[in-house]
């Protein structure tokens, strides 16, 4: 036959000529599973029916569309050429060959199944289903006949081209088969997924099943009992019974819906041995594709059929449940996410969190020592522990109280800049050391240094990175306090028209600031290049990064000009490229992943945004006529606590700014040492990648060196394993944080109202428990604008922020900075009016809200938010 093959002889490399549909339906016959007996009228019987009925140019034409285009205009496109197709004639070698295979299926009024096969249809990239038609008992020659050129026809529609357009395909580059089976009269029909499409978990099928035929259910009309199914055991997980009202039935006509028996409504309409069976189907049918399927199935006589397969688009990466219970692993304690926790947001990977428990509880014990007294903290009194894998300070209850009481001495040490505490200690010894730890571990190339040194080395680094950190904290309430006194004084002398307090320490430098305005001036070198400047705004952002780590120029760059530029944003990488976005050595830093980095050089160079230069002078200018109007109205005494407190203030806000942008200076280094570990593990076969050694527990990585897996040559490696011996528990441990992530960690453990009372003003973040339309906050930086809200997890979000938008985030730090020059407001769940947050957004001129605690998990990308930083709420606006 020229335009008809059997649905059992098509072939995977059939897709143009069968279609996605019966390509998947011949895969499930050579797979011996149960499938409809059929054919499939292929793609060149849709070019012939064009072709002779003189269609081509047309369609072609009227299918020219934008993918922009109003609705309207696909609406009236696809009337018109569906119009033509109505009044094609069906080619009579088609139509003789149509009644031969129909003959095969038991012809004259033998009810088929006639549905549309699109080329560009089920493939992995994209899902084009529901796009076609489909037509169910279809009875007899004739009506076949037009049910295929109906089909052909649905290729038009205006849904299917306007989501076609979107995607990127093109008007010439589909056409349509036609798949035409025996049809199944289901008693009961519905969906299944062979992995669970809501959390990604491969080892789980998903089932949905109704009443009756199987269309109503992939439409949507009918509700349905939806089952999930342990692949492996054939465990029914859980069930949830629908009312099931209406069911599709076949009638002389076709099909429609009658009311469901009164005694089957609440009934399941599978059993669990009947589920058991149908996940077992499933399993045979992915493992013989390869890939988790979206399978369609109908049920009659007790008999399973399948009616079609296709890889599900879109599956999320396995993640397990999301937690509910918070249950802590020391009794008799506080516990707290604060302080250092803030630049942890997300769940820790498993070695970061073995890592850092003793790291912390070390030098946190030292500092609180050398404040309040040797043996005022023993072993055991402060841990840094993980709940659900968030972390979180521990203190044991009489320690903490012996603390509070110590507070004098505490202070003392802290404006004493005694050791490393307060502003001097940090900037003359904390930060010093902490260079020359760094300096020390980077005259040993990782490269080079045996397994033992490398962990060494990442446990030296991230101890002096806890110690600093430590430092960093008697900073910050320097800082916190001296605004606040600064604000206290101010309003005394206020008057009614006056700026507020924060218009005195705006303008000032920072590290946060010397990055933006490098990222500047890396986008004004380059206008003096137009090549380069055209190259840097086409070429995606991985492609601009591929380039800066070979060295190779971009199409059309000048070499040597390209070295110049690469080598200048490679001195900003090593200045800046050490601030975290999140604390987890697991996370990229700047300096591994310039994305967004590069993306701000593109908004600069695109004419947005405006220069920080001028806005720094500005601001600078107008502090300081302030400053001069204030003074001058006020006594001499008065005048004197004015610029001591004024003072006090414009020196400690930047310090903190600086110290806490240096936190992860050792980042950088520490990471390539993993990675290094983890390059010899992958040859070692211990691991499948070198990020996976960030999934190792400590004790893992530990014996692995010990047992000379990772030493540079890689020499000695685990025999006999047909995959990495620690790949299933790193697969295990990345989908238990998947789950993770998804929850929102309370500020303090355990949950009680008493420590809420206590506590709850202290913490960064506001109540989890928000009823209402605004969601309510610290108003951190004054103003108002209404924009599209922009939720960012983390920098692998970053590209999909654009200028404008709000942006939403669980926290940010330093290394957020540069999209603040595209937000037109900020919106966090943790942070205050004194946080890094506060300070940018004021320099920036946008409003932001604070310290919400729900923000991330209330709001979604796109709708419009109206953000008002005075009143400190953020409020979804209705369409």
């Amino acid at each position: 036959m020229t335009f008809i093959k059997g649905l059992g002889d098509v072939q995977r490399s059939d897709i143009a000529a069968a279609g996605g549909k019966a390509v998947g339906l011949g895969g499930l016959i050579q797979a011996g599973l149960p499938v409809p007996p059929g054919f499939v009228l292929t793609t060149d019987a849709y070019s012939a029916f064009v072709s002779d009925n003189n269609l081509g140019q047309a369609i072609q034409e009227l299918a020219a569309l934008p993918s922009d285009a109003a609705p309207e205009d696909y609406e009236h496109a696809s009337a018109l050429i569906r119009t033509l197709f109505t009044k094609g004639v069906m080619p009579s070698a088609i139509e003789a060959e149509l009644k031969d295979a129909y003959q095969l299926l038991g012809g004259g009024d033998t009810p088929v199944s006639v549905r549309s096969s699109a080329t560009a249809e089920d493939l992995a990239s994209a899902s084009f289903a529901g796009q076609q038609e489909t037509y169910l008992n279809v009875r007899g020659l004739e009506a076949l006949s037009t049910a295929a050129i109906n089909c052909w026809a649905s290729l038009w529609t205006a849904r299917a081209m306007s989501y076609r357009a979107r995607e990127g395909v093109l008007p010439d580059q589909v056409r349509l088969a036609v798949v035409v089976q025996q049809m199944v009269e289901a008693e009961a029909a519905g969906v299944m997924f062979t992995a669970n499409p809501s959390n990604g978990r491969r080892e789980q099928t998903v089932i949905s099943a109704a009443w009756g035929l199987g269309e109503a259910v992939v439409s949507g009309a009918v509700t349905t009992d939806d089952l999930t199914v342990d692949t492996t055991t054939g465990t029914v997980l859980s069930r949830q019974t629908a009312d099931k009202e209406l069911m599709t039935v076949p009638t002389a006509d076709g099909t429609s819906e009658q009311k469901v028996a009164e005694a089957r409504r609440r009934a399941p309409v599978l059993d669990d041995a009947a589920a058991a069976e149908l996940a077992g189907y499933g399993k045979r049918i992915t493992d013989h594709f390869g890939a988790p399927q979206d399978i369609e199935w109908a049920r009659a006589d007790g008999q399973f059929f399948l009616l079609q397969s296709r890889p599900i688009s879109a599956l999320p990466e396995p993640a397990a449940d999301v937690p509910t219970e918070w249950p802590v692993p020391y009794p008799k304690g506080l516990y707290f996410r604060a302080s250092i926790v803030e630049q942890m947001p997300e769940p820790l990977s498993p070695l970061f969190a073995d890592l850092i428990d003793g790291s912390v509880s070390r030098s946190i014990s030292a500092l609180m020592n050398d404040a309040l007294g040797q043996h005022s903290l023993r072993e055991g009194d402060v841990r840094f522990p993980t709940v659900n894998g968030y972390a979180y300070y521990y203190y044991r209850t009489w320690p903490m109280l012996r603390m509070t009481a110590r507070t004098v001495p505490a202070m003392r040490a802290l404006f004493g800049g005694d050791a490393h505490m307060g502003i001097s200690g940090w900037r003359d010894y904390s930060h010093p050391r902490y260079e020359l730890i760094i300096k020390d571990w980077s005259a040993k190339p990782p490269a080079g240094l045996p397994g033992a040194q490398l962990l060494a080395g990442v446990q030296a680094l991230l101890d002096a990175g806890t110690v600093y950190y430590t430092a960093v904290q008697s900073v910050i309430p320097m800082a916190d306090m001296s605004e606040l006194a600064f604000r206290g004084f101010y309003r005394t002398v206020r008057r009614d028209g006056d700026p507020p307090a924060q218009e005195f320490l705006l303008g000032f430098d920072s590290e946060p600031i010397r990055a933006e305005k490098s990222l500047y001036d890396l986008a004004g070198w380059a206008r003096n290049d137009p090549a380069l400047v055209k190259a840097l705004l086409e070429s995606t952002t991985a492609e601009l990064a591929e380039c800066l780590r070979t060295g190779s120029a971009p199409a059309g760059v000048d070499g040597a000009i390209w070295q110049e530029w690469r080598f200048t944003f490679q001195e900003h990488l090593a200045l800046y490229g050490h601030a975290v976005y999140n604390l987890d050595f697991a996370s990229p830093v700047p300096a591994d992943d310039p994305t967004a980095q590069l993306e701000t050089v593109k908004f600069y160079l695109r004419g947005q945004g405006t220069d920080p230069h001028e806005r720094q002078r500005l601001l600078t200018e107008r502090r300081e006529a302030l400053t001069r109007e204030v003074a001058g109205r006020l006594g001499p005494r008065r005048r004197a606590a004015f610029f001591r407190l004024l003072k006090w203030a414009q020196e400690t806000a930047p310090a903190r700014e600086d110290a806490l942008a240096d936190v992860g200076l050792a980042w950088p280094l520490l990471r390539r040492m993993l990675l290094e570990l983890g390059r010899r593990l992958v040859a070692s076969g211990v691991i499948a990648a070198a990020d996976d050694v960030f999934w190792l527990r400590f004790p893992e990585l530990q014996s692995a060196v010990e047992f000379g897996l990772a030493e540079a040559e890689a020499g000695v490696a685990l025999a006999g394993a047909s995959r990495p011996v620690r790949a299933a528990a790193v697969e295990e441990r990345r989908m238990l944080w998947r789950g993770q992530a998804k929850a929102s960690a309370p500020q303090m453990l355990p949950q009680k109202a008493w420590m809420e009372k206590a506590f709850g003003s202290m913490m960064p973040g506001g109540p989890q428990q928000q009823a209402g339309d605004a969601i309510k906050g610290t108003g951190a930086s004054s103003g108002r604008v209404t924009a599209p809200a922009r939720v960012l997890r983390g920098p692998e979000d970053f590209g999909r922020m654009r200028p404008g938008e709000v942006l939403v985030a669980r926290m940010t730090t330093p290394a957020w900075t540069p999209l603040f020059a595209m937000a037109s407001g900020v919106v966090t769940d943790v942070g205050g009016p004194l946080s890094h947050s506060s300070i940018v957004a004021r320099e920036y001129g946008i409003p932001a809200v604070l310290g919400t605690g729900v923000a991330t998990q209330r709001l979604a990308d796109g709708p419009k938010v109206t953000v008002d930083g005075d009143a400190g709420t953020v409020t979804v606006v209705k369409s």
